[in-house]
Order: structure tokens, then sequence, then C-alpha cells
């Protein structure tokens, strides 16, 4: 009688052994749009943000992969994940951004494109913060009817992501997204600590006047009686 020995499970790696960015400011700038667009989906649990987070496409294959600088998924859920398997999930994320660079900046126009294209990820971006590599430093596409991407227009130095609800801003500094809704930037990291920072003092300047406010409350409380007792 045969034994036949049990399939092992196919292992599916959650790191391609590369860096996560090319030079600081793409690291910087990655880990900024991380931060920011975690922070406006807080309240949205069913949207997850990902930052070179291993995407494999093709059950049964671990050699099919692709590592998106930023990717968003809109209907699962936003717990962590080792890596984000398309049939697993059940969808594909619905917007990716890549920050072009010397090395990668064809591949993000040429193959990057057609892969993205293709798996039906409604939406895709591409910028170059170091203003060199690409016609224009910002570009995005859409799916049309026919599932195939279209160029989107830029105005003003923005696009806008109807995935996203927000306008991704080429500031001629780097990338930054603007809210029309409430007609502001969404804040960075640092401006986020910044915020906070003013709300905390504020927030002791109020306690302290408060305090104060108090205190000389009771000491007029207190003279008062004094002086009423003398009177009587």
């Amino acid at each position: 009688m045969q034994v036949h020995e049990p399939l092992r499970a196919i292992e599916y790696p959650s790191s391609d052994g590369k860096p996560m960015g090319e030079t600081d400011v793409h690291i910087q700038l990655i880990a900024d749009v991380r931060f920011t667009l975690r922070n406006f989906f807080r309240a949205t649990p069913d949207i997850y943000v990902a930052t070179n987070l291993l995407l494999y496409y093709i059950e049964g294959n671990p050699r099919r992969f692709v590592v998106p600088d930023v990717f968003v998924a809109r209907g699962v859920g936003n717990h962590q994940r080792r890596v984000y398997k398309i049939w697993e999930e059940s969808r594909a994320p619905e917007m990716v951004i890549e920050f072009s660079s010397r090395q990668t900046w064809r591949e993000d126009v040429e193959e990057k494109w057609q892969l993205y294209e293709h798996l039906g990820i409604r939406e895709y971006f591409i910028f170059d913060p170091d203003y060199d590599y690409l016609t224009t430093p910002l570009i995005g596409y859409r799916l049309d009817a026919e599932l195939c991407y279209a160029p989107l227009e830029i105005e003003n130095n923005r696009l806008h992501s109807e995935t996203l609800g927000l306008d991704l801003v080429d500031t001629g500094n780097g990338l930054r997204f603007f809210d029309s809704r409430t007609n502001q930037f969404l804040l960075t990291p640092e401006e986020e600590a910044e915020a906070h920072r003013r709300e905390v003092e504020a927030h002791r300047r109020e306690t302290e006047m408060r305090q104060q406010a108090e205190a000389e409350a009771a000491r007029l409380r207190a003279e008062l009686a004094r002086l009423r007792g003398e009177g009587s």
C-alpha cells in the first residue's frame, strides 16, 4: 500500500529582500503617506492602507507578486497583515501609488502600469519625488468603461482620486493630500504632532487660568468672610 506524503503548505514570503525605498526622500515620503492616509481613514474600519506590503495575485504561485509603495483596499478589514493575497481578500486594492526613482521609473510606467490595469486596480498614481525621471512629476490613471487605464488630466499640479475622495497635490517639494470638503491639506506627521502640542499647551494654559480664577475667588470669599467677622 502506497502512502502519500501530505502536501506542504505553500509559503508566501513577507519580504522580497529589497529596501523600503531607494533614498531617504522616498522612505520618508512613503512613511508620511502611510501615516496621513491611515489617520484620514482611522474611523473607517473597512479601508486598509498598506505600504511596501507584498501583494500576491495568483494563488499557488508565490513568485507572482508585486510590492506597491502604497495601496488602499476598500471593503476589507484594516487589521495588520503579513502579506495581501487577492484571492483571500476577494478583491484587489482600489488605488496604488508608486514613487518613481532612478531604478524604478521605467517599471512603474510600463510593467506595473500593465499589471495594475490587468488586476483591475481602479486608480494608479505615479509620483517622482526627485523631479527628474517622469515627463511630469505627478501622473494618474483611472479605469474606464472598458476597464482600461485612461490618463487623468492634471490641473494646478493636482489630480483627484475618486477612490480616496482627496486631491493628490504636487507641491513642488513633495506630495500632499488635499480635502476639498474642508478646503485643507491633510496633516503630515510633523504637523499632526505640532497640532497636538499646541492643543496640550492650550489645555494647560486653560487649566492654569481656571485654577488661578478659582484661587482668586476663594481668596475673595475668605476676605469677605473676614470683613463680616470684624463688623459683627
